[in-house]
């Protein structure tokens, strides 16, 4: 009998062909997901999925107490879920899987390490700066096109490959930290081995490999481990509503219900609100939730109990392999609920400190609000129940963009904002929705402002110091251009990420005064902030607008706040014309005589005192030193 040993290689993530003739046929074990893993998970099961060919119906046995508690042929024969029990085994190492009928044996070799990860938090303090890898910097250029990968590099091509990495994103983490970064969420960076534009990283061919263009599993854990050595957390975009046509199990899947097929090509209606709307039609529901994202997503059913399992074991494997501190999910309306919420209580669990934000990109704060956790909106339960997940502030982005391009009114302008926030009531904890100006899908924010200058600090005041986790948008803080129709036109390259770039942004020898006043803009009010630990922690009270003036206060203290307690008043004017700054208003923080300082300019006011706000001009002030 022909045997050979499958190790399993955490830096190759390579698989040796195992072979047991039986019958006069060729059987065979080439690959098991995860490939390796953990002793010390709350969760003492793991459920391995077993590909090769021929797999029979086969006794499996482990050696170092793991016990072997289920073996199940899939519905396609070259599969097999083999389900261990590793509560009795005290230390890591490798564990001796036998798979064995009456005409032979085949041992396997199958990996554990340790369970040792602690995230670290996230919080109100931190900077998040979303990054795309292919477009942000090519830091080694003999990866930009691979023999193994359908689509090659071509820079010419508006949604080609740009040759963007790992190794680019390692190159600028000063750059990063230089402008208060805290916190570095990538676009998807496992293979997408698709025909054609597959650069963004959404469309997922192997969930366990890192795209061979961006780099090797070695370069991203060491990305990993330099970002927190520079104490900037690791987040990772992932996906549950769906994978790449191209994904290596898609087109010989382990059960044909693992993917939600229609007659014919069926597109989601993207209507989150028919999960909570009374009224909605099971049709409607069934499309939002069914349908296909696009034609190269195939839509995945998380209803299957093996494909749920391969899903939350595989955010698991990556948690604890590269040491991430949060998760941002891709999508997070379109998933079953019920998967969801198995989902959220396993990482709560598991890692109780992850930070776990949901996209919502929907429209209203009640629709929004009703996926967070012990929501009050709905009796129908959202999808994280008990389980502390964000959100990406869809609802604030959209007040914030539309108000500061629209006349002051009653609820328009900087009333919109007032208005939006006025809804945090519905949302357990505010201080921990992701709020943005602009992202991978919209418009650059310095082009949805007319490219006025003023508004964009104005907008940028606004997402630094108002509640909530703040999230930069490369480019965004050298003034990066365009609107989002196509996508690619916000998905530009860095300047100064490649060679033959003429200016490097990187540099501030590189930049125009406008976007080194940005860049030191954004990373005053950074610097500012990480000195101010109470920060972290402060409650926000905001005054209605009046003659387009909207003036808000950060404070860690409980009103009326006496002249010791630190707060941060941010007063802002809209209108064409100076305004009068309203003393009388705002005595529960600030007292007639108290002095004032702006944390940018360092000027001095007197509270009680004439205060003329100039148009379009944004006051962050602070107690003066006595």
């Amino acid at each position: 009998m022909k045997r050979k040993l499958m190790n399993i290689v955490l830096a190759a993530c390579c698989y040796c062909v195992s072979e047991l003739p039986l019958h006069g046929q060729v059987h065979t074990i080439d690959r098991i997901d995860p490939p390796h893993w953990f002793t010390g998970m709350e969760d003492s099961r793991v459920e391995l999925l077993v590909r090769g060919q021929n797999l029979l119906p086969t006794r499996v046995s482990a050696d170092r107490n793991c016990q072997v508690v289920a073996v199940e042929l899939a519905e396609n024969h070259d599969f097999m879920y083999v389900t261990l029990e590793t509560r009795r085994m005290r230390k890591p190492g490798i564990v001796t899987l036998v798979f064995e009928d009456e005409t032979g044996r085949l041992p396997i070799e199958y990996a554990f390490r340790q369970k040792q990860h602690k995230p670290v938090p996230h919080g109100p303090s931190d900077l998040m700066y979303l990054a795309m890898p292919d477009r942000f910097a090519n830091g080694e250029s003999a990866n930009d096109t691979h023999p193994a990968m359908a689509e090659a590099s071509d820079r010419t091509a508006p949604k080609g490959r740009h040759g963007g990495d790992l190794a680019g994103l390692s190159e600028h983490l000063a750059y990063l930290r230089q402008l208060g970064v805290t916190s570095l969420w990538l676009n998807p960076v496992q293979e997408n081995n698709q025909p054609s534009e597959s650069y963004h990283g959404y469309a997922i061919t192997d969930h366990y490999t890192v795209d061979r263009r961006l780099g090797t599993l070695s370069e991203y854990l060491a990305l990993s481990a330099a970002c927190k050595a520079a104490g900037i957390k690791m987040v990772m975009d992932v996906i549950y509503n769906h994978w790449g046509s191209e994904h290596y199990l898609n087109s010989h899947l382990p059960d044909t219900t693992w993917v939600n097929w229609h007659d014919g090509f069926v597109r989601t209606n993207y209507r989150a609100e028919t999960l909570m709307d009374p009224h909605a039609s099971t049709a409607d529901r069934k499309r939002m939730t069914d349908g296909w994202f696009d034609h190269p997503m195939p839509d995945l059913n998380q209803r299957n109990p093996h494909l749920a399992r391969y899903l939350i074991q595989n955010t698991l494997w990556w948690i604890e392999t590269a040491q991430l501190d949060g998760l941002r999910i891709d999508t997070y309306a379109y998933p079953d609920a019920e998967f969801m919420r198995n989902l959220c209580r396993t990482l709560a669990r598991e890692y109780a400190d992850l930070f776990v934000f949901g996209e919502t990109w929907v429209q209203g704060s009640p629709i929004q609000a009703w996926f967070t956790r012990d929501h009050r909106v709905s009796k129908l339960g959202a999808f994280s129940e008990a389980v502390p997940v964000s959100l990406t502030d869809f609802q604030l982005y959209y007040a914030i963009t539309e108000g500061l391009n629209e006349p002051f009114g009653w609820t328009t302008g900087l009333s919109k904002i007032q208005l939006t926030l006025a809804h945090d009531y519905l949302y357990p904890d505010p201080s921990r929705l992701v709020t943005f100006l602009d992202n991978h899908d919209l418009g650059r924010i310095y082009s949805v402002l007319g490219e006025d200058f003023l508004r964009w600090k104005m907008a940028m005041a606004l997402l630094l110091t108002t509640r909530g986790i703040p999230c930069i948008y490369y480019g965004t803080e050298v003034l990066m251009k365009n609107l989002s129709n196509p996508d690619a036109l916000v998905r530009e390259e860095f300047p100064g990420g490649w060679p033959d770039h003429p200016l490097d942004k990187f540099s501030s020898s590189g930049r125009t005064g406008a976007e080194q006043e940005a860049f030191t803009y954004i990373q005053r009010i950074q610097q500012w902030k990480h000195a101010q630990p109470w920060m972290a922690q402060a409650q926000l009270t905001q005054f209605v607008p009046e003659n387009g003036l909207y003036t808000y206060v950060r404070h860690a203290c409980t009103s009326p706040c006496s002249r010791a307690e630190p707060l941060l008043l941010v007063a802002m004017n809209q209108q064409k014309e100076p305004r009068e700054m309203d003393w009388s208003r705002l005595t529960e923080f600030v007292a007639e005589g108290d002095v004032l300082e702006d944390i940018l300019s360092g000027i001095r006011y007197e509270a009680g005192g004439p205060l003329a706000i100039e148009p379009g001009t944004v006051l962050m002030l602070v107690r003066a030193p006595q």
